[in-house]
This record gives structure tokens, sequence and C-alpha cells, in this order.
């Protein structure tokens, strides 16, 4: 049996009306689909009261911070996600288009690599650090014409978090 908008606590609808204001404000937008968002977000809230921090509902976390920073929504994976699919995995966020329903949220396969696959790719990314300048990046960087704003990413975002230029207005900035 579903929820209807009525039966959530009063925390929950304060909650969901913050991410709402900080997603328009940062050119991200929540899930359309009321009903389905307004229960994402009542995880969020368990698992902020279970965890002490917002972990994505959608991912089984381990209760260590440290081990869990990558799927603390908004999580690492979002903007990924948003360019090649439309909506992150929870299907919290979502692109513009499915925002006007032209097209419908999804599921999509999980980005995320297992722990090991983590730990190795930490590891080897210390090691190479020793060897290499830190100030070098695998990725490309991303400058937003209009306010200067910079991102290491592969594609610039699709509205800038700073002025609201859109992608077309960034540049690849030279390293």
């Amino acid at each position: 049996m579903g929820h209807n908008t009525t039966e959530y606590s009063q925390e929950v609808m304060d909650l969901y009306q913050r991410l709402q204001k900080d997603a328009e404000a940062g050119g991200y937008h929540l899930n359309p689909d009321k009903e389905m968002t307004l229960i994402l977000v009542e995880g969020l809230l368990a698992n902020q009261k279970r965890y002490g921090y917002m972990l994505c509902p959608c991912r089984l976390g381990t209760g260590d911070k440290e081990r869990d920073l990558d799927i603390i929504c908004p999580c690492d994976y979002r903007d990924p996600d948003l360019d090649e699919y439309g909506n992150c995995y929870c299907a919290l966020y979502v692109s513009q288009d499915i925002l006007e329903g032209k097209e419908d949220a999804k599921s999509i396969p999980e980005r995320r690599l297992t722990e090991e696959e983590r730990s190795a790719t930490k590891r080897s990314i210390e090691e190479e650090s020793k060897e290499k300048s830190l100030s070098r990046t695998t990725l490309p960087v991303w400058r937003c014409k209009v306010c200067g704003y910079l991102c290491a990413r592969e594609k610039p975002p699709a509205v800038c978090p700073i002025c609201k230029a859109e992608r077309e207005r960034f540049e690849l900035f030279p390293l």
C-alpha cells in the first residue's frame, strides 16, 4: 500500500522542500513523480537518523562514513548518471527532459565499484600520485566562460552551479 502525500511527516516534507530548492538553485531537478520522490526523501531521512548522514536510499551502507562517502546524497555518481542516462541511480535527480515529461526515468546500471575494486583503485591512485605531481588530473578540466567556475570531470555540467550558464558555455581549460 503506497503513501499519499498527506501521510508524510512535516520532517519529510521540510527535507523535500529543502532538497527541491537546493537542486533547482544548483541547476538540478528532483524527480517530478512527487510520490516516488517523497519515498526517497523518507529513505534519506531514515539513513540520516541511522548513520548520521544522508546515504543514498537505494544502496547498502556500511555505517562507516569514510567507506560510504561516495554514496552520500548527492552521490559521486549523480552527474555521470544524469549525463549518460537522464537520471541518477535512485532517480531522485533527473534531467530536464524527464522533468518535462519528454522521457521517463528508468532503471540504470550500478556505476559504483565493489569495495575491493574501490580499495585497489585507491591504492593505485596513491601510488601514481607519489610518482606524478599532485596538480595533474586524468580528467579534463572545464571552465565556465561566464563566471570562471572550474570542474574536473568527463563532460561539463549541464548547468553551471554558480551562474546557471548552460553546458555550451563551458570550454576546455588548458592545464
